[in-house]
């Protein structure tokens, strides 16, 4: 990759598959960023770019790369599968382009090296990198296959269908109130429910949500 090439990435913007940082931050912090991309589709990080999208480079690539590497051989486990590309946009000063690819190991999650039992997922919403709902984690857990599901459709799913119809969306919650089930079992439901495609689960800042899967265009 070229200056030129580098200019035309950054005007797209931070959002879902890009994020800027000056320089690599405290480890916990960028491996954080790292991880959200491996949970969702993956994306790019670019090191020694403002907010604003100014590109100044960083001053030490070797430094910087080392730093990157450590965050995440101590913070994140599974590995997460990554790679770096140097874009000289001085003498002395480079941008590291790193490339995070969507895992099929999901999901990664970020730990405290002191005490590994201490794990947290995140996700990418917009531009933002947010710790993922029980459900979410779940999801990624099982997977996705809709042969390996076996549910049957009673009473409370056929509600939770009308109410889709209706409404368009529901959160666990909700549907807990719907069908006066406890949380874990709607939460249960809802999952099983997207596992097996009948339902798309929604990552949101402030709750996930479901929607019926055939609406999704």
């Amino acid at each position: 990759m070229n200056l030129e090439e580098l200019n035309r990435v950054v005007q797209l913007g931070e959002g879902l598959t890009l994020e800027f940082k000056t320089r690599v931050p405290k480890p916990e912090r960028i491996a954080k960023e790292v991880i959200a991309f491996a949970n969702t589709i993956g994306g790019r990080l670019l090191l020694g770019v403002e907010d604003d999208g100014t590109i100044k480079g960083v001053r030490d690539s070797d430094e910087e790369e080392y730093a990157l590497k450590e965050a995440l051989n101590s913070y994140c486990t599974p590995p997460v599968r990554y790679a770096i590309e140097r874009v000289p946009v001085s003498k002395k000063r480079n941008v590291l382009f790193v490339s995070v690819f969507e895992s099929s190991e999901k999901p990664h999650v970020l730990i405290d090296p002191d005490d590994p039992a201490i794990n947290t997922a995140y996700v990418r919403i917009n531009d933002m990198s947010v710790e993922a709902s029980k459900e979410h984690v779940r999801l990624m857990k099982t997977g996705k296959n809709s042969n390996d599901v076996k549910f049957e459709f009673g009473d409370k799913e056929h509600k939770l269908m009308r109410y889709l119809e209706d409404y368009g969306r529901i959160t666990v919650p909700q549907f807990a109130n719907l069908v006066n089930i406890p949380k874990r079992k709607a939460s249960h439901t809802l999952v099983l429910l997207a596992k097996a495609n009948v339902l798309q689960l929604h990552a949101d800042p402030r709750h996930d949500y479901f929607t019926l899967a055939y609406n999704e265009a």
